[in-house]
């Protein structure tokens, strides 16, 4: 790192703080804070959508497993036909309701104790998935690419996490949600530029995208997009079951992503803005996968050394931070080093100020009704601070999660997660016999089984019950599958559940469900969308469908 790397760095910290401050002199009342004033745009909505998502462990833990997996770990990577449903299937109902969090929804639908279970696993799950890989993932780059700049690589991994989290805290509990979109706008344009330059620099080293394919074609089989059955760890099979189940938790359900389409200004922007959201999710592929491959390339031709990992082998998460150091020249490597740390920063923000959403609106709220909006602000805030020094005390522990891959033990945990809530979402929405009793029987019994899953996983990856019996048997067995087993289970409990109690009131459900909408509500859908919104949804659907069309085939 050049004087003139840092300065482009400071100069980028210098416009977070001003947008930071701006933003805090608009935010008076919850709906500022929370939901920006209810008053984005489709742009913004969009370039938000992405930067919430690719967060430093996309960089580190995707560019990681491009390198060591290939193309395995793409199918998540496409979902922007996903992110389509969003627009079109659930933001009419969410963005017509006027809740602030998806919990609210669920008790709109249901009732409190579908929202309370919610809300409670949410929040846990984002300070042990999400908060603590993002921190350690932005914590890698640091060490890798400012080894002796305090010391140690040590010492620079700390510092990296601590000052990243404290500086986000900072301006994620000043600006609240306004803040962190306006700022996600700027951070998805550096990023964007900063990964195509490495990208670019890196096939020029390689000699080019048919010398990438020819290194690539001595292994074919482990680049692959398609796996075969036998595969222990990406049977396609599996991966066209698990990856929809998390795909429509994700971008349909959790606060973190549908949290921006909640403060589009208006319903056409909440969909325009998941369409172009959609399209923007098309490039994380080549801009971060593919530079994977081209690393792996790289270290197996000479031109780059990947450090060894704790088995031996190359060291996957050091892939992308290792290009950034030994690839670019003076200048554009800071620039790049502030694509990520806007990776790290735009995602930090949004689970912060997602987690304050969910504390304040879903629990604060319930247990204190009624209290002034400047007060529920302050709670916002304080929970926000909360969550940051909770997610650097995890730091430790992230730093011996890593080993499979960063980006897989994230998808892996992911998979545990969504499977009841995907359930129950997509029951509630199209099935208005479901009720109160069968969705609340199906939440819980699901996060049960899925943090059981993940505990016996936890001890079986530790050896503890040695390679045969029950428990290894469980421990060992595929997440892939595991995550399809779950949402079936959850799915046969909320509809049997639901079975044994009345169905809910006509009035309860109006306009909650599609079996429940009145022509007024069909005809103010109806009336957000046209011929534009049709033909941007036909050319993502076109630009997935050729991406999995030419990678299914690239390397024969």
């Amino acid at each position: 790192m050049t004087p003139l790397d840092w300065t482009i760095i400071a100069a980028y910290f210098v416009v977070l703080a001003v947008i930071a401050w701006r933003s805090s002199r608009q935010t008076k009342t919850t709906a500022d804070y929370f939901l920006a004033g209810r008053n984005l745009p489709w742009f913004v909505v969009g370039c938000s959508l992405l930067a919430s998502n690719i967060g430093s462990e996309h960089i580190v833990g995707l560019a990681g497993n491009g390198a060591s997996s290939g193309m395995a770990m793409a199918h998540w990577e496409l979902h922007a036909w996903i992110m389509l449903m969003l627009g079109w299937v659930f933001v009419p109902f969410y963005y017509r309701s006027g809740v602030f969090t998806m919990p609210e929804f669920l008790e709109r639908r249901f009732d409190s104790r579908a929202r309370w279970t919610l809300s409670i696993v949410s929040l846990v799950a984002y300070v042990f998935t999400k908060v603590s890989v993002t921190v350690y993932a932005g914590a890698v780059v640091f060490m890798t690419l400012l080894p002796d700049t305090f010391g140690s690589p040590e010492n620079a991994f700390w510092v990296g996490a601590f000052t990243t989290v404290v500086l986000t805290g900072i301006y994620t509990v000043i600006g609240g949600l306004r803040a962190v979109v306006y700022t996600e706008v700027a951070q998805t344009g550096l990023l964007l530029f900063g990964s195509v330059f490495i990208t670019w620099f890196g096939l020029q080293q390689l000699g080019g995208w048919g010398e990438l394919k020819a290194v690539l074609a001595a292994d074919p089989a482990r680049f692959a997009l398609w796996r075969p059955l036998s595969d222990p760890e990406f049977p396609w099979l599996g991966i066209m079951i698990a990856s929809p189940i998390v795909g429509i938790w994700y971008w349909c359900t959790d606060q973190y992503i549908v949290q921006r389409t909640l403060a589009a200004k208006s319903l056409r922007d909440a969909r325009r803005g998941a369409i172009f959201g959609a399209f923007l999710k098309v490039l994380p592929v080549f801009i971060f996968l593919v530079p994977g491959m081209i690393g792996y390339a790289l270290h197996t031709k000479g031109v780059i050394t990947i450090p060894a990992g704790t088995g031996g082998g190359m060291n996957g998460d050091l892939v992308f931070p290792t290009m950034v150091a030994s690839l670019l020249p003076e200048g554009l490597r800071g620039i790049v080093v502030a694509g990520l740390l806007s990776a790290l920063m735009s995602s930090l923000a949004s689970l912060f100020n997602s987690c304050a959403t969910l504390f304040t609106v879903d629990i604060y709220e319930k247990i204190r009704p009624g209290r002034p909006e400047q007060e529920l602000v302050r709670v916002g805030r304080l929970a926000t601070g909360t969550v940051v020094v909770l997610g650097v005390i995890w730091i430790p522990v992230m730093k011996h999660i890593s080993a499979g891959g960063l980006y897989q033990y994230l998808q892996s945990v992911q998979g545990y997660l969504a499977p009841p809530i995907t359930a129950t979402f997509l029951l509630g929405l199209f099935f208005k016999r479901i009720n109160a009793r069968g969705a609340f029987a199906g939440l819980v019994t699901g996060f049960v089984l899925g943090m059981t899953k993940l505990t016996l996983q936890a001890f079986d990856g530790g050896g503890a019950f040695g390679d045969t019996g029950l428990l290894h048997a469980i421990g060992a067995y595929n997440f892939l599958y595991a995550s399809g087993w779950l949402f079936l289970i959850s799915i046969v409990v909320v509809v049997g559940v639901s079975l044994t109690a009345p169905a809910q009131p006509e009035k309860k459900i109006a306009g909650l469900t599609y079996h429940a909408l009145t022509p007024a509500q069909k005809a103010e859908t109806r009336a957000s969308w046209g011929a534009p919104e049709v033909a941007a949804t036909a050319l993502v659907l076109a630009l997935v469908l050729g991406i999995y069309v030419y990678f299914s085939f690239w390397l024969r």
